[in-house]
């Protein structure tokens, strides 16, 4: 796909007109708004730094440059001109390869309004283009909406890390979650 491409737009419950697209290099400002975001919102992610300008360019030129090789696949969700919501599924190496790592993540003020579902019925449907047969990922055992919109959609918990996050002073458990696609 292009970057910048669209595949499809929706109505949020909210009201709000969202775009499902690929990623381009104009969303560079906006990605970086959205990662820092989510750090200074304490979001469930993975990440507990700013990431910088010269960090973000670095990420962003590392994803197009997989992008060409078919070894990612991203779909951001765009709200009135801004990137909103990004994710991604990582096709995995060696025997792994028709496996699928997911990741999501989408800014406060964005959650629970359909966002999440249109973005991972997205990527299921790639998923399949790009001959993948299993998807998994990982969610913070405390992030009830989102392990709610994993199970809607046909994930399972497969496995589980206890203490896998130390935050805020309390251990979270990691979820693994997978769907196998028929």
């Amino acid at each position: 796909m292009k970057t910048g491409e669209v595949i499809r737009e929706f109505v949020a419950k909210d009201g709000r007109r969202v775009i499902l697209r690929t990623l381009k290099w104009e969303d560079l400002d906006d990605l970086l708004d959205f990662i820092n975001s989510l750090v200074e919102e304490g979001a469930n992610i993975l990440r507990t730094e700013k990431a910088s300008r010269d960090e973000e360019i670095e990420w962003l030129s590392n994803v197009f440059k997989r992008l060409e090789k078919g070894e990612i696949f991203c779909v951001a969700a765009e709200v009135d001109g801004h990137l909103v919501a990004n994710s991604e599924i990582v096709r995995g190496t060696g025997y792994s390869r028709h496996v699928g790592f997911i990741g999501i993540a989408i800014k406060k003020g964005f959650r629970s309004i359909g966002i999440g579902t249109a973005m991972m019925k997205t990527l299921e449907e790639y998923a399949r283009k790009m001959g993948l047969n299993v998807l998994t990922l990982s969610v913070f055992a405390n992030n009830q909406p989102a392990i709610n919109l994993y199970r809607k959609i046909g994930f399972v918990e497969t496995g589980r890390i206890p203490k896998r996050f130390f935050k805020d002073g309390v251990y979270i458990d990691e979820i693994i979650m997978t769907k196998v696609l028929e």
